[in-house]
């Protein structure tokens, strides 16, 4: 399968935990909160195969000037572009570079000391969906010669691009993206995006506990303590979208005090992220396996969302699991 295909058709975003999003300042792009030129600067990195020429041909879309490959020490010079009417820039540095990698922090910091407006993407993958995408495509993987094996290579990359890692604004694991799900999700960041989000991209994803916590949470809610549809014969092959598990989960008496509360929070603390400049916002809802009571609750968070004028994105991580 190509550098950003999956073959999973449920999608996942997943977001480093310690990434934080600063104040923003006008005129300046959300993810950063730099001031610059209004023109943006994205620097799409990460890990092979995770989807990066796919990334760069939706900002192609969104009328970006993309460059692939683009030398690390060129940075500063393709940024250039940018100022005065000049369109938006997205482009690709990785560890094709090479040796070219040891210019890069200067690069970042020269752009950082010019207030260049500018947004690192970064995206990566699991190790077996990795593997998977390249023994698919039978591409060698940029390390391959250097490191030999696939999996030694990704493992690799993975060192020599922590510290850009650390440093990206966004990150984005695509193992459960479909490029129709990454692409929404791109747009919903990086185009223009009316309303009363006012920038800030929702998502409210379920998944099971036992299957691991979202790397992207923000809020997390536990909601194990609702009735659990498992236990019923009829209704445990069943999942959260279908009306018997919801009609069940609903007859417990502390499910709607409970989405009623979880709601007026949300709802309360939304404006005041927006307002802090925050650009994405991730709201966990966690049951055992995840195909259950927090798919239910998600969908009953996620509509009453929509009441109130916002547009999340909704994710069942582990619904077929």
């Amino acid at each position: 399968m190509a550098e950003g295909t999956v073959d999973k058709s449920l999608p996942a975003v997943t977001d480093h935990p310690s990434v934080t999003s600063t104040p923003a300042v006008a005129g300046a792009h959300p993810l950063n909160g730099r001031r610059g030129s209004a023109a943006r600067f994205v620097i799409i990195t990460g890990i092979s195969g995770s989807g990066k020429s796919q990334a760069l041909r939706i900002f192609e879309d969104l009328g970006y000037y993309c460059v692939d490959n683009l030398p690390p020490a060129l940075l500063p010079q393709l940024a250039d572009l940018g100022n005065g009417r000049s369109p938006n820039i997205a482009c690709v540095v990785d560890v094709r570079a090479g040796t070219g990698l040891d210019s890069l922090e200067p690069a970042l910091n020269a752009l950082e000391d010019r207030e260049v407006n500018t947004t690192i993407l970064f995206l990566e993958a699991s190790d077996p969906v990795l593997v998977n995408r390249f023994k698919e495509t039978r591409r060698k993987h940029p390390l391959l010669l250097e490191v030999g094996g696939i999996l030694p290579s990704i493992q690799r990359e993975r060192e020599l691009l922590t510290d850009l890692k650390d440093r990206a604004h966004k990150i984005i694991d695509t193992s459960d993206h479909t490029p129709r799900s990454l692409s929404t999700l791109i747009t919903e960041l990086f185009g223009d995006q009316p309303g009363p989000q006012a920038g800030l991209v929702i998502t409210v994803v379920s998944f099971g506990f036992k299957h691991g916590l979202p790397l992207d949470a923000d809020l997390v809610f536990d909601v194990r303590f609702l009735a659990n549809p498992h236990y019923v014969r009829e209704l445990r092959w069943q999942d959260g979208l279908q009306s018997p598990v919801e009609e069940f989960i609903r007859q417990d008496p502390v499910t709607q005090p409970f989405l009623d509360k979880l709601s007026d929070l949300v709802n309360f603390t939304i404006p005041h992220y927006i307002q802090e400049g925050k650009a994405y916002l991730t709201i966990a809802i966690g049951c055992t396996g995840g195909r259950h009571r927090s798919v239910m609750v998600a969908e009953d968070l996620a509509l009453f969302l929509r009441s109130r004028g916002y547009e999340p994105l909704v994710q069942h991580r582990d619904i077929k699991k």
